[in-house]
């Protein structure tokens, strides 16, 4: 487990301003962000097509940098540079499991907070 938590609820708490249903709403899109990454990644790499890859990397770049999501930001752009070098070879599995750990420990961390509002 990391020693900084995956996601800066500091900055997520900073941006709602005491706004209980707003940083509810802010913290569900973030969780299926994460979901949504996780499940194009892995299409994407399944099929070896860098471009689901690259459309999702697109997608998801700006909340994980807004939201201080560092890790999986920065094994996102270790991907790309596998990719671009070395393609789907045994580097990119290897990024691949430490990718997928990352997002799931996103996932498991706002998870609590989610099912709180259900």
């Amino acid at each position: 487990m990391l020693s900084n938590p995956p996601i800066n609820f500091d900055r997520i708490d900073e941006m709602t301003e005491g706004d209980a249903d707003f940083k509810a709403e802010l913290l569900t899109a973030i969780y299926n962000s994460l979901h949504e990454l996780r499940e194009k990644y892995l299409e994407g790499s399944e099929e070896q097509n860098d471009t689901t890859i690259q459309e999702i990397r697109h997608k998801v770049k700006p909340a994980l940098s807004l939201f201080e999501i560092n890790q999986i930001n920065e094994l996102l752009n270790e991907g790309k540079d596998i990719l671009a070098d070395k393609g789907f070879g045994k580097e990119f599995i290897e990024h691949l499991d430490a990718f997928l750990d990352a997002v799931q420990e996103a996932i498991d961390f706002v998870k609590p907070y989610i099912e709180n509002k259900e």
